[in-house]
């Protein structure tokens, strides 16, 4: 118990990390909400070195405390559920086991925008951001590729299953 804490608490703070990294360089395209998404990297790791309740936990734990830290209570808003799409569409993606860990990536990426453009439509009350989203496909497209990439090294590079079990 006391090392799946452990391995809980390294997750978060990793992800917790590359959050504030990513708000010391804000990208800038005229669209707001446009991000790498470093954080996602942890959570695809999470997802397929530990499994689904690490995920959605390593996730929800960093988009709060993120949110809390370094926005708003509206950002986080829109961070959550863009985060819980996106998750939700990851652990289907890997369930089925048709992509590898950039593809599912890619559709983390993609839906993340997604779940952020609906919540901003519905909090607006204005259907004409539906205008944004090719935009924002296209960055989560780039950024989930990108952050596909390197996780499916760092998963690579971590050692076998049993050694690195947070059960054991």
């Amino acid at each position: 118990m006391n090392r799946k804490i452990a391995y809980y608490g390294l997750l978060v703070a990793l992800a917790f990390i590359f959050s504030y990294v990513e708000s010391l360089f804000p990208i800038n395209f005229g669209i707001p909400g446009i991000k790498l998404g470093l954080a996602n990297l942890v959570v695809i790791v999470a997802l397929y070195i530990f499994g689904i309740k690490e995920a959605i936990a390593v996730s929800l734990i960093r988009i709060v405390l993120s949110g809390l830290t370094f926005s708003s209570i509206a950002a986080m808003a829109y961070s959550l559920a863009g985060g819980i799409l996106s998750l939700a569409v990851m652990i289907i993606a890997k369930r089925l086991n048709k992509l590898s860990a950039m593809g599912v990536s890619v559709l983390g990426g993609v839906f993340h925008n997604v779940g952020q453009i609906l919540v901003a439509i519905v909090v607006l009350e204005t259907g004409s951001l539906i205008y944004y989203l090719p935009v924002l496909i296209i960055s989560g497209l780039i950024a989930g590729i990108i952050i596909g990439i390197l996780a499916a090294e760092v998963i690579k590079r971590l050692p076998k299953t049993e050694e690195r079990s947070p059960n054991t």
